[in-house]
Formats: structure tokens, sequence, C-alpha cells
């Protein structure tokens, strides 16, 4: 079991050997296992991936993330030219259904409302705006409308799915189904693993609402 320090310690060379981020203004603290990052960033994706890389370290148990956007002084966008880079962002991606998706941008910030059939349409509009210039942050608001698909199916089908994943011990995780709301429990050894169980049963058809209860065992 590695201690805080050696954990501080691997998470700062992770970060400073991902390339799409910049490790010289973002530190990093541990406690018990949980993950603080603070400093600052110059983008919204950075934010994300330097997020991403602290929970894809072996020991960590949770990441918060206190990062800060700050755009260099000569990339500011007003409000407008952002709603229109979005709006283009999203017509061009074939995973989002355009006609059902509304986005309104105030000092930086996009929202995005509307409702979809599955995860990954909502997840799919968050990533294409994700990724623009000047944006400060995403509220993403989409409502993932259940199906008619019986519990008992979904948590077949969800099942089925994490015993064909590579990454995850489908053994160490239970199913729970109430719906279209799906509960996860169990332990596994990596954050990647509990993300790829979570993500296996976003595919499910009918999902709407999953509570990630596995733990990281240490």
């Amino acid at each position: 079991m590695k201690t805080d320090k050696e954990l501080q310690r691997d998470i700062l060379d992770e970060l400073a050997w991902e390339p799409r981020v910049d490790a010289a203004d973002i530190g990093v603290s541990v406690e018990d296992g949980v993950v603080i990052l603070n400093g600052r960033v110059k983008s919204l994706i950075e934010k994300w991936v330097a997020e991403r890389v602290a929970q894809r370290v072996q020991g960590v148990r949770a990441v918060t993330d206190e990062l800060i956007v700050k755009l260099p002084g000569d990339n500011q966008y007003s409000d407008a030219d952002l709603a229109i880079a979005a709006a283009n962002a999203l017509d061009w991606n074939a995973s989002v259904p355009r006609s059902r998706i509304k986005l309104v941008v105030e000092d930086g910030w996009i929202d995005l409302k509307g409702n979809v059939d599955y995860q990954y349409q909502k997840d799919a509009a968050g990533d294409a705006v994700r990724v623009l210039k000047g944006v400060q942050g995403i509220r993403n608001f989409i409502i993932v409308t259940p199906s008619s698909i019986s519990p008992r199916d979904i948590k077949q089908k969800i099942e089925k799915a994490l015993e064909r994943a590579a990454q995850v011990d489908a053994q160490k995780i239970t199913v729970e189904t109430e719906g279209g709301k799906v509960t996860l429990h169990g332990d596994v050894k990596t954050w990647a693993e509990r993300e790829e169980a979570e993500r296996a049963a976003w595919a499910a058809p009918g999902v709407f609402e999953i509570e990630n209860d596995i733990r990281i065992a240490a």
C-alpha cells in the first residue's frame, strides 16, 4: 500500500509525463488516498485531462479538482463567439441529436439542456464543447430519457457487458436495478477499472442514472 507521500510523487510524475498538461502550475496534495488538485490551467480540456491523470494512478481513492481555468491574456472570447463555436461543434458531431439539444453561454460557462436516448449522446455533447478555446466550464443538464426495457433485462445486459470487459473483474462487481437506475457494488484495484465498469453500465439501453458504490481496494 502506497503512502500519501508516494502517491503525491507518482501523481506529480504522471502529470509531468502527460503531454496535454502543463504541470508547472499544478499542485497536488494527498490525504488518506484522496487527492486534491489545485493551481491554474490554460483550458477546460487541460483541467479535465489533469483530473483523469490523477485518477489513473494506482492507489488513488478519490480526486477533488480545485483547478482554476486562467486563459492567456490574448485569448479572451465573448459569449457570442463561444455560442457560435459551441453550436457548430454540436452540429458537426454525429453522436449528438442536435435538434434535441439547446445551449446557453454566460460568462464563459456553457449550459447544455435537452433530452436524449443514451448516456453516450449526453457525454458526446459535453465532449464536443469541452475542447473549445475560452470555455470556463460546462453544466450538462441534458436528461437521458427512460425506456420501456425491464430492470431485469437491463441488469442482465450490464452483467454480460462486465464479463466482456477486459479491464474489469466481473466476479467482484454486483449490479442492482430499479427501473432505469443502476447501482454498482464491489471492490476493484484501480480507478480505471471502476470507471470502466460504470462506462459498461451506461451503455445499456434504458439506463438514466448510475450510483457507483464500487470501492478502490487498498
